[in-house]
């Protein structure tokens, strides 16, 4: 079989709506900013992946930045481990956070779905392993337990074992009744995760966790700066709950910083962040190395065929940005998600993509 060989690079902005608006201490997303990857091959194989800008603000420069890439790509194999050689090479001096890393993680996703596409599987068992059911969490933003019972229950019922929700808004007593109210209607049964969103300095987590604790929390993620690895290690040696962090890591490198400075519990990389395919599957031998269970953030599609092949899997995060814009959304069954193909199983709606163009 002869090797598939890049001919263009297409990106295309869109602002998709979000089945339901995702309240954080920063504000409310009622849509989610996506840059949509096309990388068409020269024997008609197209690679498929989206960028999540989280403000349309980013997505004209992202796509600028996406659109200068192509010269450096047209006529290259499609083969991510050596395109991403090359371009962490070409972006040495810049280096890779930002746009820069979004658009090099979300490119060689699109290079996997391609070689997926290709062979007419999905990436999942390129990698080595089967599609299998994933237990996935719900992930809320900020919720009032009152106000927004039916969309909790509406979790449960679907299935869910595992709910996370968003703190930090308010002040620590505020968030202890909002954790114990979510807690009264989800039930002792469900596992209840909280995100502070890096919203507290290290002694202020600290009490704000010891609140909260009461509440049976399966972790607490990111409770300080992102950044703040020394920060994570003081609250994770004083706090009562696991802590969670790993979302804002840009490639294996930032992972293994925060696994020698002792920064958490648990590890949940992003693909947009870590490296796309390539980069996660560095990054969780490091997670097994480490005795780290790993969870994924955002990206549903993709994250379901990589969490397969992880050792230390733990759970996938269920958060679908893409639906709106996707032929056929990937839905979860009784609280677990499965990776389809080929390739990472995406096909757009063109008349939805038309639909919600941005710019």
């Amino acid at each position: 079989m002869a090797p598939l060989t890049i001919r263009s690079l297409v990106a295309r902005p869109v602002l998709a709506p979000l089945p339901r608006p995702l309240r954080t201490a920063s504000g409310e997303i009622p849509a989610a900013p996506l840059l949509l990857l096309d990388v068409e091959t020269h024997q008609g194989v197209t690679g498929r992946a989206y960028l999540f800008a989280y403000t349309p603000t980013v997505l004209a420069p992202l796509r600028a930045f996406v659109d200068n890439l192509a010269e450096l790509l047209v006529g290259r194999p499609v083969a991510p481990a050596d395109r991403a050689e090359q371009l962490a090479l070409a972006f040495r001096l810049l280096g890779r956070q930002g746009l820069v890393g979004m658009a090099l993680s979300g490119l060689d996703m699109a290079l996997w779905d391609a070689l997926g596409r290709h062979q007419g599987r999905p990436v999942v068992e390129l990698l080595g392993g089967t599609a299998r059911p994933l237990p996935a969490y719900d992930s809320h933003g900020l919720v009032d337990p009152v106000k927004d019972r039916e969309l909790l229950e509406a979790s449960v019922a679907a299935g869910f074992r595992a709910i996370k929700i968003k703190v930090g808004e308010g002040s620590p007593a505020e968030d202890a009744e909002m954790v114990a109210g979510v807690r009264d209607v989800v039930g002792p049964e469900v596992r209840l995760m909280v995100d502070l969103n890096q919203s507290e300095s290290a002694a202020g987590a600290i009490g704000r966790i010891r609140l909260l604790a009461d509440h049976d929390l399966a972790w607490v993620e990111e409770p300080v700066a992102a950044e703040d690895l020394a920060g994570h290690a003081r609250v994770r040696r004083a706090s009562p709950v696991p802590i969670q962090t790993g979302e804002n890591w840009w490639f294996p490198w930032d992972m293994a910083h925060a696994i020698q400075a002792g920064a958490c519990d648990l590890a949940m990389p992003d693909l947009m962040k870590i490296g796309g395919v390539t980069g996660w599957l560095r990054a969780m031998g490091l997670a097994e190395a480490a005795s780290l269970p790993l969870s994924s953030h955002l990206f549903i599609e993709a994250s379901a065929h990589v969490l397969a092949v992880s050792p230390t899997a733990h759970y996938l995060e269920y958060m679908d940005l893409a639906a709106a814009v996707l032929a056929e959304p990937l839905r979860p069954v009784d609280g677990t998600v499965t990776a389809r193909g080929p390739g990472l199983g995406m096909d757009w709606d063109e008349d939805a993509v038309a639909r919600y163009r941005y710019g």
